[in-house]
């Protein structure tokens, strides 16, 4: 099983700057841009790139902990999470959810929080065999639900076929019998008058 430790909170995650270098960072955030500030070499282009894909990576994770701490120091505080970050509710809580269903030592930096998200709500056992599947094959996010589809499509026809073998397939016993057609009444041929059926 690999795993990978988590990001050293203590350790800044902005691009290292060479001594001396301008105290400025060689980029600008904002909420909607990231522009650099200067001409750029490869060097710290490729530095702002891993920076922000850490970023990226993280940011599912950092904001489930951090709503798992707050909710249990505090109590539900999705609400004004949801004021103080800009997510939506439910976004929130997902979060919060995939973070609680992964302990640190089993979140894979080479993975994303969404392989994670896909994963979540297998066992711990049937994570971590997903987890590796989705590292050693390199898989993206979508091509591990597709996999996982697959899997569970595998599993569910196995089942139908066991249940068929012992005279109870689960489509026999979820169809409802087909419904009688009514028969006609009876009338009288002369006067059309409806007849009981005991007078047949």
């Amino acid at each position: 099983m690999a795993t990978s430790p988590p990001l050293d909170s203590s350790r800044s995650l902005a691009p290292a700057r060479a001594a001396g270098a301008a105290k400025r960072t060689p980029a600008a955030l904002s909420s909607t841009s990231w522009s650099p500030r200067q001409e750029l070499t490869v060097a710290d282009w490729v530095e702002q790139g891993r920076w922000l894909g850490a970023l990226g990576r993280g940011s599912g994770w950092w904001l489930g902990d951090w709503l798992r701490y707050g909710t249990a120091r505090y109590g539900d505080k999705y609400r004004p999470a949801a004021a103080v970050t800009g997510y939506d509710v439910q976004s929130l809580m997902n979060m919060a959810w995939v973070a609680g269903r992964f302990e640190l030592s089993r979140r894979r930096e080479n993975l994303s929080f969404s392989h994670h998200a896909e994963l979540a709500g297998l066992r711990p056992a049937d994570q971590e065999l997903w987890l590796d599947r989705a590292a050693a094959g390199g898989l993206s996010v979508r091509a591990l639900r597709l996999e996982l589809r697959e899997a569970r499509r595998r599993v569910a026809d196995r089942e139908t076929l066991r249940e068929a073998r012992r005279g109870r397939t689960p489509l026999a016993r979820s169809t409802p019998p087909p419904a009688r057609r009514a028969q006609p009444k009876p009338v009288c041929p002369h006067c059309g008058h409806p007849l009981s059926q005991a007078g047949t």
